[in-house]
């Protein structure tokens, strides 16, 4: 497994962006960021936030965010005979029925 700390460091000081800026941005302090840094383990929606913040798209190096991302459908769909169009298609109403579990949870109805 790769470590996310590192990696989230590296794209950090790549993007010139001030650790100040990113913490303000999240409610974190600097110190924060200084001690994630070095957590092997990070998890995916602190990377995802970071990743908006600094406009870096992590997929190619955590190989885990892959299916955490996919909220917003594709430009272009495979052709339907291919497994790819499927997947996407699984994926997709995968997470719009997650959406729909979070929303009940948070709304529950009176029955």
């Amino acid at each position: 497994m790769e470590h996310r700390g590192e990696i989230i460091k590296n794209a950090i000081y790549q993007s010139g962006m001030p650790i100040s800026a990113i913490a303000k941005q999240m409610g974190k302090s600097r110190r924060w960021f200084y001690q994630m840094f070095e957590q092997k383990n990070v998890t995916i929606d602190t990377i995802l936030t970071i990743g908006k913040i600094i406009h870096h798209d992590f997929t190619q190096e955590i190989k885990e965010m892959y299916p955490k991302i996919v909220h917003e459908p594709p430009q272009e769909y495979p052709e339907e005979e291919t497994v790819d169009y499927w997947k996407m298609k699984y994926i997709l109403l995968l997470e719009e029925y997650n959406a729909l579990l979070k929303q009940n949870k948070t709304n529950p109805t009176t029955r």
